[in-house]
């Protein structure tokens, strides 16, 4: 078994002891299988997409790790980085070309994906050179890029069983038992209705931003973190299809069956309020660093937003 320790194997299987000390695998891996057990990842090959590279730590890097440490070790490539990077562009613009020739398509390397090819040799040198904060690496490449794939996954095998959300409407809400991982709040799911404006330019999900609040107006988990927020969402929620009544019930009498939200209204506007706070002090700080169009987008507050969902934690 994966991930004894987390997954308690002790309880479930006491019968099973064998243990997995060392695991070689594939990136088919980094696609669902949890392994909050391990503390040292080595990644042998390098993969020209830097977020494939982060993509294996979620693996090991998730709630539910008991370990004080964890470490990642890369292997590099015995070539020049630019030159790696590039041999993967000339591959690209090689399998482009034989396309056009069928096709008839003149742009066999767009503009915005030779910006991307840049994009991810920079992030590479970081890599390469730095001991970075994979959750707050500015340029893009974080920890929230990396294991969104499985919760992709979720979602399919979602649609696949027959439910259909391109017509679900705004505004549903459900109601889930509150764990010492996640304390009593709400977790608010908004669309910004400005596509233009990326607030920081940091948020991976943009038009979409996603704030758990706790019950005293604290921020729990700001909406640069998506990828916490996910794996806490997914702990409460996954595979429980049935309305736990006694919660419901809690909640009826509180809002007299909805009539009455003004406690969530108000953390409403606390959770937007939280998102334009950060937006204001990336602001400054780009400025200060020499950005003369960092103050120039301008998010005012709730009518900036609407919202889409929302999760309440009792």
């Amino acid at each position: 078994m994966f991930s004894p320790i987390s997954k308690e194997r002790a309880t479930l299987y006491p019968n099973i002891n064998e243990d997995i000390d060392v695991l070689i695998a594939t990136d088919c891996i980094s696609e669902g299988q949890n392994l909050q057990d391990c503390d040292y990842l080595i990644n042998y090959d390098i993969h020209w997409n830097p977020v494939r590279i982060i993509q294996r730590f979620g693996r090991i890097d998730r709630i539910g790790s008991r370990n004080e440490r964890i470490q990642l070790v890369n292997y590099w490539p015995n070539m020049d980085l630019d030159d790696y990077i590039n041999l993967k562009g000339r591959v690209e613009a090689r399998m482009k070309v034989s396309v056009m020739t069928a096709t008839g398509d003149d742009n066999p390397l767009s503009n915005e994906e030779k910006g991307d090819l840049e994009y991810r040799r920079k992030q590479l040198e970081r890599l390469q050179s730095e001991v970075v904060d994979l959750e707050e690496m500015n340029s893009g490449v974080s920890i929230m890029d990396l294991g969104l794939n499985e919760f992709r996954l979720d979602l399919l095998e979602y649609m696949r069983q027959g439910h259909d959300i391109e017509h679900t409407p705004f505004g549903l809400h459900a109601i889930v038992q509150a764990t010492p991982d996640t304390p009593p709040g709400v977790v608010f799911v908004l669309k910004n209705r400005n596509n233009s404006v990326n607030i920081d330019r940091k948020n991976r999900l943009h038009p979409f931003y996603m704030v758990y609040i706790g019950q005293d107006s604290s921020v729990i988990v700001n909406h640069l973190e998506p990828k916490d927020l996910l794996d806490r969402l997914r702990k409460l929620c996954k595979g429980k299809s049935e309305p736990i009544m006694e919660l419901c019930r809690k909640f009826n009498a509180e809002t007299r069956d909805g009539q009455r939200m003004g406690t969530y209204s108000r953390l409403l506007g606390d959770a937007i309020a939280s998102i334009v706070k950060v937006k204001e002090q990336s602001d400054l700080f780009s400025f200060l660093e020499g950005d003369p169009n960092a103050l120039n987008n301008k998010v005012n507050g709730l009518d900036d937003f609407e919202l889409i969902c929302f999760l309440v934690i009792k």
